[in-house]
């Protein structure tokens, strides 16, 4: 899974970097910009984000547990 997040990761970065760098103007932020909020608010994508805030909380409880806090 470590690929995976390597390439999100880098996907991410390559797109903050182009945003922040581009000379392209306004309008083209601008298209980014309702790319990401349509990538973002994508139902599949919300499902996903849902599940791996369950296994993130539940792996932290475990391991608060194991360390007794």
């Amino acid at each position: 899974m470590s690929g995976v997040k390597f390439w999100l990761t880098a996907a991410i970065a390559g797109g903050v970097g182009y945003v922040l760098g581009a000379r392209a103007g306004r309008a083209r932020y601008r298209e980014i910009s309702a790319a990401a909020k349509q990538l973002w608010d994508d139902p599949s994508l919300k499902k996903a984000r849902a599940r791996s805030r369950k296994l993130v909380d539940k792996a932290a409880k475990r391991a608060a547990k194991k360390l007794g806090v």
